[in-house]
């Protein structure tokens, strides 16, 4: 499918965000490719467009340092394509004449009606779907034609599509972070979302190399339909825990457990904060609509949220406070809602080894075994004695294994996903698990 028609002129709505400004720059690399190196004669405008100015200022210094590394690893191709360039010498002369003519097709602009030309609108803005609905529904009446991809990681896509009348010109486009490293992308269509959409979205996903999996348009897809239920179980864990325990020990050990015996990269709760309380409970809430049936929320969550305890990251990328404090990504305190305040993780995980007791012998850990050609041995290993084990710390991680089969075994059945390799694939892609949670271990 030839991208260019579509591509001459692009809108990333939310842009300087962190999900948006990995959006904006894979779509460069992509207008790069056709303007520069397939020596396209039309010209190309990338709009960024969000409501700070002084952000969208800081967003093209963001661009620049993603469009050098770009260059550097990539600088073979762009020798290439510079060949007829006699002026472009060494490497680092052709590194900043591609960065120049990229950084040149960008637009900033913190006004909607700046989309009203774009054949393609991106949406990265916050999961509130009357502001997605508003927003789409303005551009939709000014610019009839545009298809809009729409990051959301929970709310249905036929909902935007009926309530903001695109006529199926939408798509779910489903980016995990950071965008322009992770290799997973959901594509999830809404019943009227129009075949040559559809097919474009597959051009474009198989262009900037992802791995696409389809998502049926439930709320919350595959990944979010896994993580929040997952996050939900830790957190109802947690409370039981806590009755006896505390619940800065409550926290840490179901934490520990999802970690280390689970062989995960971070514990659930790290997970939560990673992502962000804030966020966390937002999900959930455009969840519950769909799921009438089931309770999409927890006290836990809400209590933190009103104690501004949000966690999500700085601009620089460091971690702030959540359900843990941390320093250089490392958890050094825990909190406490008996106490009301952190406490230090040294004065409570003797007591939390404790509490565990018996442990498998076989020590493995996600960062030595998750690309070992011999994984899937070591697990079954590991795996085979933990349910050999009847102590807490053992029953617990058995239990919460068998839960999160179960979750993914639900995905599959209700057919949100199309197979469990489906499921895994998203939890081992954009979650960077060392399996899937469709297995013979649990």
């Amino acid at each position: 499918m030839d991208l260019v028609p579509k591509m001459k002129n692009v809108s990333v709505l939310g842009a300087a965000g962190k999900m948006g400004s990995g959006i904006l720059v894979l779509l460069l690399f992509e207008i790069a490719r056709l303007k520069i190196g397939q020596k396209s004669k039309e010209d190309f405008v990338l709009n960024a467009i969000d409501v700070s100015q002084p952000a969208l200022l800081n967003l093209l210094g963001y661009v620049r340092s993603q469009l050098e590394k770009h260059a550097e690893k990539n600088i073979v191709e762009l020798r290439e394509w510079y060949a007829d360039n006699e002026k472009l010498v060494d490497n680092e002369e052709v590194i900043q004449q591609f960065v120049t003519d990229v950084m040149a097709m960008i637009q900033t602009s913190t006004r909607i009606e700046t989309t009203y030309e774009s054949k393609l609108i991106f949406e990265a803005i916050k999961e509130d779907k009357s502001l997605k609905v508003k927003l789409f529904s303005q551009i939709k009446q000014n610019n009839p034609s545009a298809w809009f991809l729409t990051n959301t990681s929970s709310i249905p896509i036929g909902e935007i599509e009926k309530e903001a009348g695109l006529n199926g010109n939408i798509l779910g486009y489903h980016f995990y972070n950071p965008p322009v490293i992770q290799k997973l992308l959901e594509i999830i269509k809404c019943d009227n979302t129009g075949n040559e959409l559809n097919d474009f979205a597959i051009a474009l996903a198989k262009s900037m190399r992802k791995i696409i999996v389809p998502s049926k348009d439930v709320a919350g897809f595959i990944g979010n339909g896994h993580f929040m239920r997952d996050a939900l179980y830790a957190l109802n864990q947690a409370e039981k825990l806590a009755e006896t325990e505390g619940w800065a020990k409550a926290f840490f050990i179901i934490d520990t457990i999802s970690r280390d015996l689970l062989v995960r990269p971070m514990g659930i709760f790290q997970l939560i904060d990673y992502v962000g309380v804030d966020v966390t409970k937002f999900i959930l809430n455009s969840m519950q609509p769909s799921f009438p049936n089931e309770l999409l929320s927890h006290d836990v969550l809400n209590q933190l949220f009103d104690k501004e305890i949000k966690g999500g990251q700085y601009a620089d990328g460091s971690q702030k406070d959540g359900i843990f404090k941390y320093q250089k990504g490392r958890i050094t305190h825990v909190y406490d809602f008996d106490l009301e305040k952190y406490v230090s993780k040294e004065d409570i995980e003797m007591d939390c080894a404790a509490k565990l007791g018996e442990l498998p012998t076989l020590k493995i850990y996600w960062k030595t075994i998750v690309r070992d050609k011999n994984k899937a041995d070591y697990l079954l290993k590991f795996f085979k004695e933990l349910h050999a084990i009847d102590s807490v710390g053992a029953n617990l991680a058995k239990d919460y294994g068998k839960n999160s089969k179960a979750i993914g075994q639900m995905l599959v059945d209700t057919h949100v996903a199309e197979s469990a390799a489906d499921v895994n694939t998203v939890l081992e892609t954009g979650f960077f698990h060392a399996y899937g949670p469709i297995n013979d271990y649990f």
